[in-house]
């Protein structure tokens, strides 16, 4: 072959296909084989490369927050938080200066089932934003409804278990659900919002987000607020019914994905505003609810929203898997200015989090480009499952891979500002808040939902406590009429006309109103087929 020949051929080969170790792979077709019939040969290297990576190609699904999709864009600050100017309560920079723009990245989820299941289900729906801050990364992992089942972390994963599918059976099952959490009375509210249409958003893009968790901001001296923080979309919020939400499930189970990828697509880029509501830090004796229960709403009226700044999502992934799936968050992800509260939930999140994204990714998932700071990182960890790169800069001595020492390497940060250091004082215990007040803000919900939302509630509810045991029943009856008369009344006269028992035919997934007439109609409906 000609010099000239061969040089034409490698400019070809240049964007063709190749194996993991840059060699050209000129038969993608066949596996090598002694004749065309094979047998095969073990030094099919090309294959065994493609194979067993394809054997690998998933990592461990989230245990929860499993189906996700999510997308790039910006957050920009107004300057301000309502109409004081943002250093008042936090020195963190993103803030700081009007129309200042921060790249985000932000996955919203389903919480209890696994990747592929219905985006129309019971359930609620995560809202995480990563933002890519000058000073590091700071995660904002939350929900779309605004509270929580419980107010304690140790409780999380008894109450996963219960909301996940039954361990014999494999199928979710509202008796478990309402066993949980009729003995969970905190969780009370936060069932009103499931059970009601809020509990199944019309999509993403038109869905609330929040935080969830009580934080704090920290400003220059050192002082602290509490703060909640609450996105809301510019596109106007929906929601759907049980039977609504069916239909669009027999049509397109992945709907919810689908209408925010083709939006951006499309140019038609969602955006949400920015709020937090800010409270003095104590504990606030005048309030019948501690500001740090998660199971509790902030009134609006005595902690008003105040205005932050608005994001824009603006560009789609490139790859699902490297940028959505790959994608890791943790509640103690802050940034300076910034800082956690006594919240026992976050304290418990805090570890968890960022926990399983060391098991679900490898010890260096922050070294991946979604999850890597857009700074310069300078660590002396070391090793790992995947580490690709170190995180010493080429002018610092290799060998010097701790700190602190005489020899060099890297030196502690200057502090930006005067630490927040607040008082503790206390003997360790294992209890419950004392403000613990179950039902109240429940009834305050049901109050405020408009009557077609009320009807929807009671008749989501009566569908799933009639198949549960009578005393779980009993039970949730009791914490409804301590909620509000009309609740109380409404749910007792549903079951008692459902009068439906232990009818376990009729169980599947939260709220579903078909289940044993699906599985029937499937047999009846089927057409014969003679075997080949």
């Amino acid at each position: 072959m000609s010099d000239q020949s061969s040089r034409k051929k490698h400019e070809m080969n240049k964007e063709r296909l190749t194996n993991r170790q840059g060699h050209p792979v000129t038969q993608n077709q066949n596996i090598r084989t002694v004749g065309n019939r094979g047998p095969g040969t073990l030094e099919n290297y090309d294959y065994i490369e493609k194979i067993s990576h394809f054997d690998r190609e998933r990592v461990p699904e989230r245990v929860v927050h499993g189906r996700g999709a999510g997308a790039h864009g910006y957050f920009e600050t107004y300057g301000k938080i309502g109409d004081e100017p943002s250093s008042k309560y936090t020195r963190a920079k993103l803030f700081q200066e009007k129309g200042k723009r921060t790249p985000v990245f932000v996955r919203f989820s389903t919480v209890i089932h696994g990747t592929h299941s219905p985006e129309t289900l019971r359930d609620p729906r995560g809202f995480a934003v990563k933002f890519y801050t000058e000073d590091g990364n700071w995660d904002l992992v939350g929900n779309n409804i605004k509270i929580f089942f419980i107010r304690d972390a140790m409780k999380f994963p008894d109450m996963i278990h219960a909301f996940k599918p039954d361990p014999v059976t494999n199928i979710q099952d509202p008796e478990r659900f309402f066993d949980f959490c009729a003995s969970s009375p905190e969780s009370f509210h936060m069932v009103t919002f499931i059970y009601s249409p809020w509990g199944i958003p019309a999509n993403y893009r038109q869905m609330q987000g929040s935080g969830v968790n009580t934080y704090k901001m920290v400003n220059d001296e050192g002082e602290a607020v509490l703060v909640k923080y609450h996105w809301e979309p510019k596109q106007g919020i929906k929601n759907l019914t049980q039977k609504e939400a069916e239909g669009i499930q027999g049509q397109n189970f992945n709907h919810a994905t689908q209408d925010l990828y083709e939006a951006i697509e499309e140019g038609n880029y969602p955006e949400w505003e920015l709020y937090v509501q800010i409270m003095a830090d104590g504990e606030h004796p005048e309030l019948d609810f501690d500001p740090l229960d998660d199971t509790k709403l902030w009134p609006e009226d005595q902690f008003p929203w105040l205005p932050v700044g608005k994001m824009v999502l603006d560009r789609n992934p490139d790859d699902y898997f490297a940028e959505v799936e790959q994608s890791a968050f943790g509640t103690g992800v802050l940034v300076d200015g910034l800082d956690f509260s006594d919240d026992k939930m976050l304290q418990g999140r805090t570890f968890s989090y960022s926990d399983t994204q060391r098991h679900r990714i490898g010890a260096n998932y922050l070294q991946l480009p979604i999850n890597r700071a857009n700074k310069e990182v300078n660590t002396n960890q070391e090793g790992g499952n995947m580490r690709y790169e170190v995180d010493r800069h080429s002018s610092k001595n290799p060998a010097i891979n701790y700190e602190p020492s005489i020899l060099g390497g890297y030196e502690e940060a200057e502090p930006y500002g005067k630490d927040h250091e607040p008082y503790v004082e206390g003997n360790l215990t294992r209890e419950s808040i004392e403000r613990t007040s179950n039902t109240k803000q429940a009834g305050e919900t049901f109050r405020q939902f408009e009557e077609w939302e009320k009807a929807e509630l009671i008749s989501n509810l009566v569908n799933d406590l009639s198949v549960c045991d009578q005393r779980i029943q009993d039970r949730w009856m009791e914490l409804a009429e301590e909620a509000d008369d009309e609740y109380g009344r409404r749910l007792r006269e549903g079951l008692e006309k459902a009068k439906n028992g232990m009818d376990d035919s009729s169980r599947g997934p939260l709220g579903n109103t078909s289940s044993s007439e699906a599985t029937e109609k499937a047999e009846r409906e089927g057409h014969d087929a003679d075997p080949y």
